[in-house]
Order: C-alpha cells, then structure tokens, then sequence
C-alpha cells in the first residue's frame, strides 16, 4: 500500500505516472526525446499539482531502469535519483523489458502467450527477454542479434506476442509460422505502478549512492575523422 512517483525515460517517448496501490492515477506523457531532461522535472511538479499530493507524501519513487537509449535511461535515473536525495525518499529500478510485458499483459489480459518485448539496438540486434503468462522470465534480457532461427524452439510450442520498437525487424526477419504474434504497443510509466508495488512490499530498493542504468552492452560512439 504505498503511493509512488513512475519515471520513465528509457525510449523516444517518456512518461511520468503517480500511482496508489499499484494503480495508476495520473500519467503525462512526452513523446520527443530531446525533450526528456527538460519535461520530466516539470511533468512530475503538475503531477503532484493536480493529485494535490506533497512530496512529503510519495513513499517511494520508481524508476525505468533499462534497457534502453543510454542517453534516455541517464536522464530517467538522474532525475529519479536527485529527487530521492532531495525528497529522502527510497528508489526503486524496474526493468524496462519487465515494464512492457506488464503493460501489454494487462492490455490483451491473454494467458495463453508469451510475452517478448523488443528494444531497438541498431542494425540486427534488439534488447530483449521473454517472460510468461506470470511475467516470469522465460528467456532473461539480453542484447540479442536477430537471426532467422531466432525464438524457434519456444515457437515451436507457444505463441508469442512481439512487440517494441524494435519487433517490426523481427518481422521482416521472422520465417512464417501461426505462433507469432506482432502487436502494437506504446511505452507508459503507467506499466511500472504493478510492479513497483510489488517491490515496494518487499523493500527491494536500490542504493542511491551505487546504482546505475541496466544498459546490457557497453557504450559506443564511432569516433569522428
């Protein structure tokens, strides 16, 4: 039972949500990502505004934790982090991949499927896991370079829903088969209110001082003739 402040900074589109109890309240939402670092702040400021809620009152604050755009997820965990140190509060890491399967979960509400979000890491590879009808991780997440026989064998005995933005490669990628699924999708800080409930009830915070953004493969940025 806890009232908690959602950061999500982790694609193109970022978002901020207020949420009791695990159910959201309130969600705003930018959708340029330039733009992160300059709305987030403000975005959660209106928030508090217009729920009539005080800092003093947030239990916790949550944060998309990665995978994602590195540049994205510093801006998310920066502001999630200076808030914690002004406010005292404590901070909790989502998974953005675990973040996506319990959006879409409660979207379809299909308990026959896999869930298998999809980030895009450039060229071939995507960021991404598989988790089941629990949201348990059936395959961890990991950077993963897309090849044909790609997911063969868990599609080979269950459908899967793909979706992200970087499923629509898969797509084009993927040899026919009935078992996938490619559904549309779009990122909310609402997704995390279930599961930031769920680890604020089990006090899984993360140190302030030490924690930094899942970013699953090194940084690189090709250098300049």
């Amino acid at each position: 039972m806890a009232l908690i402040l959602n950061i999500d900074t982790a694609t193109t589109t970022g978002s901020v949500s207020l949420a009791r109890d695990g159910q959201p309240l309130q969600t705003l939402v930018n959708e340029k990502q330039q733009d992160h670092a300059a709305t987030m702040v403000l975005f959660i400021q209106q928030l508090l505004k217009d729920q009539g809620v005080t800092a003093a009152e947030l239990d916790a604050i949550a944060v998309s934790a990665g995978p994602g755009s590195y540049t994205g997820l510093r801006v998310g965990v920066a502001t999630a982090k200076g808030l914690c140190y002004a406010w005292d509060k404590p901070l909790l890491a989502i998974s953005t991949l675990h973040m996506m399967a319990q959006g879409l979960k409660d979207a379809l509400k299909d308990d026959t499927v896999y869930y298998c979000p999809m980030l895009d890491a450039r060229r071939q590879e995507v960021f991404t896991a598989v988790y089941d009808a629990d949201l348990n991780p059936v395959m961890p997440p990991q950077a993963l370079i897309l090849e044909a026989s790609s997911f063969q064998e868990m599609l080979a005995q269950r459908k899967i829903c793909f979706f992200g933005d970087g499923s629509p490669k898969w797509e084009q990628l993927l040899p026919a088969t009935t078992n996938a699924i490619f559904v549309t999708y779009k990122m909310s800080a609402a997704h995390m209110a279930p599961l930031a409930e769920q680890a604020f009830s089990k006090n899984e915070f993360v140190d302030l001082a030490y924690f930094s953004p899942f970013y699953l493969k090194p940084f690189f940025s090709p250098q300049k003739p």
